[in-house]
Protein backbone atom coordinates (compact mmCIF):
# COMPACT_ATOMS: atom_id res chain seq x y z
CA UNK A 1 0.00 0.00 0.00
CA UNK A 2 2.81 2.34 0.87
CA UNK A 3 4.58 1.72 -2.46
CA UNK A 4 1.36 2.61 -4.27
CA UNK A 5 1.18 6.00 -2.54
CA UNK A 6 4.88 6.63 -3.34
CA UNK A 7 4.28 5.86 -7.01
CA UNK A 8 1.18 8.02 -7.03
CA UNK A 9 3.08 10.97 -5.48
CA UNK A 10 5.96 10.60 -7.92
CA UNK A 11 3.64 10.33 -10.91
CA UNK A 12 1.57 13.34 -9.82
CA UNK A 13 4.72 15.41 -9.26
CA UNK A 14 5.92 14.60 -12.77
CA UNK A 15 2.60 15.44 -14.40
CA UNK A 16 1.68 18.40 -12.21
CA UNK A 17 5.21 19.86 -12.27
CA UNK A 18 5.80 20.12 -8.55
CA UNK A 19 8.16 22.62 -6.96
CA UNK A 20 11.87 21.90 -6.87
CA UNK A 21 13.64 21.64 -3.58
CA UNK A 22 16.11 24.43 -2.93
CA UNK A 23 19.58 23.20 -2.04
CA UNK A 24 21.59 24.68 0.81
CA UNK A 25 24.18 26.03 -1.63
CA UNK A 26 21.46 27.93 -3.49
CA UNK A 27 20.12 29.28 -0.21
CA UNK A 28 23.57 30.56 0.74
CA UNK A 29 24.05 32.25 -2.63
CA UNK A 30 20.69 34.00 -2.56
CA UNK A 31 21.21 35.15 1.04
CA UNK A 32 24.54 36.76 0.09
CA UNK A 33 23.23 38.65 -2.92
CA UNK A 34 20.30 40.22 -1.09
CA UNK A 35 22.58 42.16 1.21
CA UNK A 36 24.87 43.72 -1.39
CA UNK A 37 24.12 44.39 -5.02
CA UNK A 38 27.27 44.62 -7.08
CA UNK A 39 27.43 46.84 -10.12
CA UNK A 40 24.05 48.50 -9.60
CA UNK A 41 23.79 52.14 -8.64
CA UNK A 42 20.90 53.88 -7.01
CA UNK A 43 19.24 56.44 -9.22
CA UNK A 44 19.49 59.02 -6.49
CA UNK A 45 23.27 58.86 -6.23
CA UNK A 46 25.20 61.86 -7.33
CA UNK A 47 27.90 61.84 -9.90
CA UNK A 48 29.25 63.93 -12.69
CA UNK A 49 26.38 65.81 -14.23
CA UNK A 50 26.13 66.04 -17.98
CA UNK A 51 26.97 69.43 -19.38
CA UNK A 52 24.55 70.96 -21.80
CA UNK A 53 26.03 71.00 -25.26
CA UNK A 54 25.13 73.90 -27.49
CA UNK A 55 26.02 73.91 -31.15
CA UNK A 56 25.98 77.20 -32.96
CA UNK A 57 25.56 77.40 -36.72
CA UNK A 58 27.60 80.07 -38.42
CA UNK A 59 24.84 81.90 -40.29
CA UNK A 60 27.11 83.49 -42.89
CA UNK A 61 28.66 80.15 -43.78
CA UNK A 62 25.25 78.46 -43.87
CA UNK A 63 23.75 81.10 -46.17
CA UNK A 64 26.82 80.83 -48.43
CA UNK A 65 26.21 77.05 -48.70
CA UNK A 66 22.49 77.60 -49.36
CA UNK A 67 23.12 80.15 -52.12
CA UNK A 68 25.79 78.01 -53.81
CA UNK A 69 23.52 74.96 -54.12
CA UNK A 70 20.23 74.55 -55.97
CA UNK A 71 18.47 72.75 -53.14
CA UNK A 72 19.73 71.30 -49.87
CA UNK A 73 18.52 68.85 -47.26
CA UNK A 74 19.04 69.00 -43.52
CA UNK A 75 21.60 66.20 -43.67
CA UNK A 76 23.58 67.93 -46.44
CA UNK A 77 23.62 71.15 -44.44
CA UNK A 78 24.77 69.36 -41.28
CA UNK A 79 27.53 67.52 -43.12
CA UNK A 80 28.85 70.64 -44.84
CA UNK A 81 28.77 72.75 -41.68
CA UNK A 82 30.12 69.99 -39.44
CA UNK A 83 27.28 70.25 -36.91
CA UNK A 84 24.58 67.92 -35.63
CA UNK A 85 21.50 67.31 -37.77
CA UNK A 86 19.30 68.79 -35.05
CA UNK A 87 21.26 72.07 -35.13
CA UNK A 88 21.03 72.29 -38.92
CA UNK A 89 17.32 71.47 -38.79
CA UNK A 90 16.71 74.20 -36.22
CA UNK A 91 18.62 76.72 -38.34
CA UNK A 92 16.69 75.84 -41.50
CA UNK A 93 13.30 75.97 -39.73
CA UNK A 94 14.15 79.38 -38.25
CA UNK A 95 15.29 80.57 -41.68
CA UNK A 96 11.98 79.44 -43.20
CA UNK A 97 10.09 81.44 -40.56
CA UNK A 98 12.30 84.49 -41.21
CA UNK A 99 11.68 84.19 -44.94
CA UNK A 100 15.28 83.83 -46.07
CA UNK A 101 14.76 80.17 -47.05
CA UNK A 102 11.79 78.41 -48.62
CA UNK A 103 10.67 74.78 -48.70
CA UNK A 104 10.53 73.57 -52.31
CA UNK A 105 9.72 69.90 -51.90
CA UNK A 106 10.00 66.79 -49.83
CA UNK A 107 7.66 64.82 -47.63
CA UNK A 108 7.35 63.20 -44.24
CA UNK A 109 9.87 65.48 -42.54
CA UNK A 110 12.52 65.15 -45.29
CA UNK A 111 12.21 68.52 -46.94
CA UNK A 112 14.24 70.25 -49.64
CA UNK A 113 15.23 73.83 -48.92
CA UNK A 114 16.20 76.62 -51.28
CA UNK A 115 17.47 80.14 -50.69
CA UNK A 116 14.98 82.89 -51.56
CA UNK A 117 17.63 85.04 -53.23
CA UNK A 118 18.33 82.47 -55.98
Amino acid sequence: METLSFIRRTFCAMIMGGAKKVTTATKDKSAGTKDTKKGKKDKGEGGPKKAEITVMVNEQQAMKILQSSKVITVHDMARQLGVKVSAANKFLKNSVQNGSVKVVGGFSGHFLYQSNSS
